[in-house]
């Protein structure tokens, strides 16, 4: 299938590279930029040096395509849908641009009037775990925010369950560098951002429409950045109004994820990593999931790693692709990730 990325100069533009560059079963015909027209994709990406010939191409050359990969800035996909969609193809929208159901939300989490709220209705958010069958027919596919991605992976088992108060969740969210993009401004370098763990939303984070969304819980988000490159974990605290344990979880989790091959329950109870790590999840499209019973508090507590580039953006992206071209989920996204890193 012929594919295009546009702002594919950026992070999680370099990333859908390097899945789709590897990928049996795509071939990128362009590569738009217009910061970058005319230049060779490596000079972006470095990894890709002798991996592609490819040059970035400016947005007025953009051709319809089998399927178009949307890596823009928030906001710059909203007016334009319509256009890309008549074209033929389908779109995966990597943007914030086309994730929440309620137009209403969109001036109060970014700030704007939706211009397309009709088009609200027809995408289908890229989440395969929960919204796999309407992926495989949509058109307009819009892959969910990495903080959104790893908490309601977590969440929305468990808040489905009697005894849960979903009325008063509090998803605590840690996140890499990377999540702020390219470029994230004078908060983003390197002697502002070393060493930090620096709370940057204590409150009114985006993400939280769509978690809302997804779960039907509502919750207190808070997001903090922390010194790495990549990963986000999302620890999330569930108030409960009866006694739950450790197998009811297991239970829970088994039966909503026990066949999908991207989420891992990981709660041992010794080795290194006991519970789910970012760190060896880079470069992979798993979500591994964690949890425990806290029954002084009357509380459950989540626990969801994924890369922010991977599971949390590009690698999602492309399974979503694979699903919608009839493929096997995971084709192309077979990386393990590395021990140590």
């Amino acid at each position: 299938m012929k594919v295009a990325i546009v702002g594919g100069s950026g992070y999680v533009g370099g990333e859908l590279l390097r899945l789709l560059l590897g990928h049996p079963e795509a071939e990128i015909a362009q590569v738009i930029s217009e910061s970058m027209a005319g230049k060779a994709v490596a000079r972006a990406h470095p990894n890709l040096r002798k991996r592609t010939d490819l040059r970035f191409e400016p947005r007025s050359a953009l051709a319809p395509a089998d399927v178009t990969f949307v890596a823009s800035p928030h906001g710059e996909s909203m007016g334009g849908m319509g256009e890309l969609l008549a074209g033929g193809g389908t779109v995966i929208d990597l943007s914030a641009d086309f994730r929440l159901k309620d137009a209403r939300a969109y001036p109060e989490y970014y700030g704007r009037e939706h211009p397309e709220p009709a088009l609200l209705a027809t995408s289908v958010l890229g989440l395969p775990e929960l919204h796999r069958e309407e992926i495989r027919t949509a058109r307009l596919i819009a892959v969910p925010g990495c903080i959104a991605t790893a908490s309601i992976l977590a969440l929305r088992p468990i808040a489905a369950l009697d005894g849960v108060d979903r009325q008063h969740v509090v998803v605590d969210a840690k996140s890499g560098s990377s999540a702020s993009g390219r470029d994230a401004g004078p908060a983003g370098q390197h002697a502002e951002r070393s060493g930090v763990m620096r709370a940057y939303a204590p409150a009114g984070h985006r993400h939280t429409a769509e978690i809302e969304q997804e779960t039907g819980a509502r919750v207190a988000l808070s997001c903090h950045s922390v010194e790495a490159v990549r990963g986000v974990l999302a620890t999330v605290h569930v108030p409960t109004t009866r006694p739950f344990d450790d197998r009811e979880l297991w239970t829970t989790f088994r039966a909503s994820y026990g066949a999908e091959p991207f989420v891992r329950i990981v709660h041992d109870s010794d080795g290194i990593f006991r519970e789910p790590e970012p760190k060896i999840l880079s470069g992979t499209n798993y979500c591994d999931l964690g949890f425990a019973v806290d029954r002084h508090a009357d509380r459950i507590v989540l626990l969801a790693a994924i890369d922010n580039l991977g599971k949390g953006a590009a690698g999602n992206a492309v399974q979503c692709f694979n699903l919608r071209a009839g493929l096997p989920e995971t084709t192309g996204l077979e990386f393990a990730g590395l021990h140590p890193i």
